[in-house]
């Protein structure tokens, strides 16, 4: 028996599915919502569905049993959360066309603006729709987060207006009803703690003036070990000492160690090590094993040299750094060996590519309650062939 994210599955059903394929946990995931719903009332916050972390629709009647609304970082996102999900719409992007905005006027119950100039160029545009509600995101110009690629708060940052910007554009801030902030990436309470300190600090001076504060994402709350308590108690607090609504808008810890990737075996060969070649791609189908970079989960597998046979796994693109990286196994890999990498749903769907033209994994559900696994989306060479021209 396979055992991963609390599914098992038998080889004989693991043979079954077709590689590659992402499947996706649908008790784990409303576990994960449950937990997040709890946070919700304990706290009287709102968290959003961030859908740049995880936009898998076929679980909307899910998510909107346990979540009032979507983030959204594009008109298509701001699409899909108006027509699937429901509840409330905020968007935020870096920078918005007259096009975009024209759309999300139409769509949005919150935008946050990038910078004081946006919102300038934006704000008459604002009153057809006297219903939203505007925001700007700020830059703490504090980091938590080691990885320069996911640190909004690293120098030069373009995310976020700082707070020298922010002055000298007070006026342009007239109607302003929300702060939006985010510098976190897969962290515990205390990194949060330590950033609330800062916004309170420098821009504690706006908060009379508004209704509403977002605290983004990065909030890893269904890890095990994140202290929900903790989270809890901080919302609290400042929700006590600001009468503000506070949100967040958690995209991976929605669908945390909800996934995974299964994957089949295509080709061993040599050269100075034993090397495997996958049918599936980290570049184009778990993109943050390189961006981040990471050393992704593998059911069975160990440290390289651990166990008696070690491999480097390589994907199926002719990129030369498409490689997973090296892991031993107990048994010898072979042609049809099937490898299962852990928590694959977030950030990997949202991100995968068709370079090379390679087939995007197919996307299953498994119900642990049922014991069932449902094919839900299939791709074809006409997915690849509808996205050029």
């Amino acid at each position: 028996m396979e055992q991963f994210g609390g599914i098992i599955f038998s080889q004989q059903e693991l043979a079954k599915l077709q590689t590659p394929c992402y499947v996706v946990n649908k008790t784990q995931l409303e576990r994960n919502l449950q937990l997040l719903q709890y946070v919700q009332k304990q706290a009287d916050c709102k968290i959003l569905l961030a859908f740049k972390g995880f936009a898998m629709w076929s679980f909307a009647p899910l998510v909107r049993k346990y979540l009032p609304g979507t983030s959204a970082s594009s008109v298509n996102e701001a699409k899909l959360g108006r027509d699937l999900y429901g509840g409330e719409l905020h968007v935020y992007a870096p920078a918005y066309s007259d096009e975009d905005m024209l759309q999300h006027i139409e769509l949005a119950d919150h935008i946050v603006f990038n910078s004081t100039s946006q919102i300038k160029r934006f704000k008459s545009q604002l009153s057809k729709n006297p219903q939203i509600k505007f925001g700007i995101r700020v830059n703490p110009e504090h980091s938590e987060t080691d990885t320069p690629i996911y640190d909004p708060s690293g120098k030069y940052s373009r995310l976020g207006t700082t707070l020298e910007n922010l002055k000298n554009n007070i006026e342009d801030l007239n109607g302003l009803s929300g702060l939006h902030f985010h510098n976190l990436c897969e962290l515990n309470v205390d990194a949060l703690e330590r950033t609330l300190a800062v916004i309170e600090e420098k821009f504690g001076f706006l908060f009379d003036r508004l209704s509403w504060i977002n605290f983004g994402g990065g909030h890893h709350i269904t890890r095990p070990d994140y202290d929900v308590d903790r989270l809890i108690q901080l919302i609290k607090d400042f929700k006590n000492k600001y009468q503000l609504d506070v949100y967040l808008e958690p995209g991976e810890a929605i669908a945390l160690n909800t996934g995974v990737l299964v994957t089949t075996v295509e080709d061993v060969l040599y050269n100075e090590m034993n090397i495997v070649i996958l049918d599936t791609s980290a570049t184009a189908h778990m993109p943050d094993v390189l961006e981040m970079p990471y050393r992704p989960y593998i059911q069975g597998a160990d440290e390289p040299n651990v166990k008696a046979h070690t491999y480097k796994l390589g994907g199926i693109t002719c990129l030369a750094g498409d490689t997973v990286g090296d892991y031993s196994f107990d048994s010898e890999l072979k042609v049809g060996s099937r490898l299962i990498f852990g928590d694959m749903a977030h950030y990997t769907m949202v991100k995968n590519t068709t370079f090379n033209g390679v087939r995007l994994p197919s996307i299953y559900i498994y119900d642990q309650h049922l014991g069932t696994c449902r094919l839900v989306k299939q791709f074809t060479y006409e997915d690849y062939k509808n996205r050029l021209s």
